[in-house]
């Protein structure tokens, strides 16, 4: 007697995680240029909110001596590749945060906008992108569903898991840093220069499957 055809029903992909970009990853261009484009290959959803964007700009320009109007232009222009990433309105999440920094309490409440008004009945990871983490309290964070992570930490994770959709993005750091004035070098000391340790080892000293 033949058996019953078991019907395989395809399985959901999960949703990419959100990703709240601290205002301190966004300093560095070649970093920030880096995460975009892994961000453009669907890896994660970049979040970000004007607070971020308003605190990167100031910052970049007292640092960097870069000019206002070349900010300006490049905060549009992320906007415009990302036109859902910003997150208008995090003051009602902030209440509650006690126990990281308050000046950051914004970023927190970034994370947790998004994933309430994301409107999936799963919604995905949600992290926070920072290389402040003394600002952030993780047992804070852990309640509320968070997790607060270097760049390097995110990015090793990710090409660990799927290492061709990376592949590019890592290959191009040395390119933009050229663009922007640095003599030409290995792809691992640029990416040592970014404080991208856990990154080189896997991109620079392990071939992508």
């Amino acid at each position: 007697m033949p058996q019953p055809q078991q019907i395989s029903h395809p399985q959901a992909c999960p949703a990419p995680p959100f990703v709240v970009l601290d205002a301190c990853v966004l300093m560095s261009t070649v970093q920030r240029q880096l995460l975009l484009r892994v961000a453009e290959q669907g890896v994660f959803q970049p979040i970000w909110t004007e607070r971020i964007g308003e605190e990167w700009r100031r910052n970049a320009e007292r640092v960097w001596q870069v000019p206002p109007e070349k900010l300006a232009n490049q905060w549009a222009d992320m906007n415009q590749r990302f036109p859902g990433a910003m997150e208008p309105n995090t003051d009602p999440y902030e209440v509650g945060l006690r126990y990281s920094d308050p000046k950051d309490f914004h970023v927190i409440a970034a994370g947790l906008a998004r994933r309430a008004r994301c409107g999936l009945q799963r919604p995905p990871a949600v992290h926070v992108m920072t290389w402040n983490l003394k600002d952030f309290n993780r047992s804070e964070l852990r309640r509320q569903g968070l997790r607060v992570c270097t760049p390097d930490q995110l990015l090793a994770d990710w090409w660990r898991a799927e290492p061709s959709r990376l592949d590019a993005a890592v290959q191009a750091v040395a390119v933009d840093s050229v663009a922007l004035g640095h003599a030409p070098e290995p792809l691992a000391d640029t990416l040592l220069r970014e404080r991208l340790c856990r990154l080189k080892r896997l991109a620079t000293e392990a071939p992508a499957r």
